[in-house]
């Protein structure tokens, strides 16, 4: 590897604001930070502030999925799951005018969030050992969904915060959080699913706070599992962060990150989502990966001034990862996901 190629990114270490007083950037917020330190005090800019928690638990029988979000003119609740042995998936989820009742907090687990309206009650909440996420939701053909998971969060355990600056008046804070061991149920009206160290279950976390432009593209990729007796995490990110300065992308190996400040090449078809995708640093070996499909999970909304189109697929990871001394390491059926987002917001 030339480790020359690779640039390299201010390392945040004490508590600060992201914005300003006139809600521009505060260039001191620039940076990765290897527990959460940002306090995202956005303001003003109606309509383009953008305030997310999205978690999703992984095991060898199943997806969870949960959503919390404002994004100024709309707030959404939603939950989603997938039967990995039968492929079968619940969907529900509720759209709120205005973002009336959602209430996120500035903070990296700063506060409740909960939604419970017609047939659809989530809720996420801090607890000692991590955080706890739950779910009820009930379809009118009467299928339903039931999950109560904890997530923990293990003394010492490194993650992976960013903010992206596009500019002072556009930028976007993210705290990613993966192989935070998962405990708990989830069942539906057929069957019963464990989560625990028996399934191979873990909770990865994606908090967004900022100020975005229009239209965007992003890609995102995510895994957590054990590999060679190591628990191996994966955070890939692309497109969104090409040429700020800045990127999501990190391993995390037994709860420590390595920070990867290169930006990574995305190559996938985009006619068939199933195909396999490759993820690599061009100018380094930091990442060389491939990821092998087993589900696509597609989703779009037009709303006319509004769109989204989202492809998400769960999957496998293979190749290799280095650490930040250069030391190799391989990883096979590695379980997670890869996504391609396009939105205009």
């Amino acid at each position: 590897m030339n480790e020359a190629s690779e640039p390299a990114e201010t390392e945040i270490t004490e508590p600060v604001e992201l914005c300003r007083t006139d809600g521009t950037l505060n260039p001191d917020a620039v940076g990765f930070s290897r527990v959460p330190l940002h306090t995202c005090n956005l303001s003003g800019r109606w309509g383009r502030k953008k305030r997310w928690d999205y978690w999703c638990v992984t095991s060898d029988d199943f997806v969870l999925s949960l959503t919390y979000a404002d994004i100024d003119y709309l707030g959404l609740a939603a939950v989603w799951f997938l039967d990995r042995r039968s492929g079968e998936t619940f969907s529900a989820g509720m759209g709120t005018p205005l973002g009336i009742g959602f209430d996120l907090p500035d903070t990296v687990g700063g506060g409740p969030m909960r939604y419970d309206h017609l047939g659809l009650d989530i809720y996420i909440r801090e607890e000692v050992a991590g955080t706890r996420l739950g779910a009820a939701a009930r379809k009118r053909d009467g299928r339903v969904v039931y999950a109560d998971v904890l997530v923990a969060l293990p003394e010492g355990h490194e993650t992976l915060s960013v903010v992206v600056p596009w500019d002072e008046r556009t930028f976007q804070y993210t705290s990613k959080h993966n192989t935070r061991p998962a405990i708990g149920w989830v069942r539906t009206n057929e069957e019963s699913y464990e989560a625990g160290s028996d399934t191979n279950s873990w909770g990865c976390l994606d908090f967004g706070r900022g100020i975005w432009p229009h239209r965007i593209v992003w890609n995102w990729g995510s895994a957590s599992g054990r590999c060679d007796g190591r628990v191996l995490g994966l955070q890939l990110g692309g497109r969104w962060t090409d040429g700020t300065g800045s990127t999501e992308n990190g391993i995390v190996i037994d709860g420590r990150l390595h920070k990867i400040s290169e930006d990574l090449e995305w190559t996938y078809d985009r006619e068939e989502w199933k195909r396999p995708w490759r993820i690599r640093t061009p100018r380094s070996e930091r990442v060389d990966l491939s990821f092998i499909p087993e589900f696509e999970r597609g989703e779009g909304v037009n709303l006319g001034a509004a769109r989204t189109e989202v492809h998400q697929c769960f999957g496998t990871y293979h190749g290799t990862v280095l650490r930040d001394d250069g030391s190799a390491v391989a990883l096979e059926g590695l379980y997670g996901w890869a996504e391609e987002a396009r939105q205009r917001w």
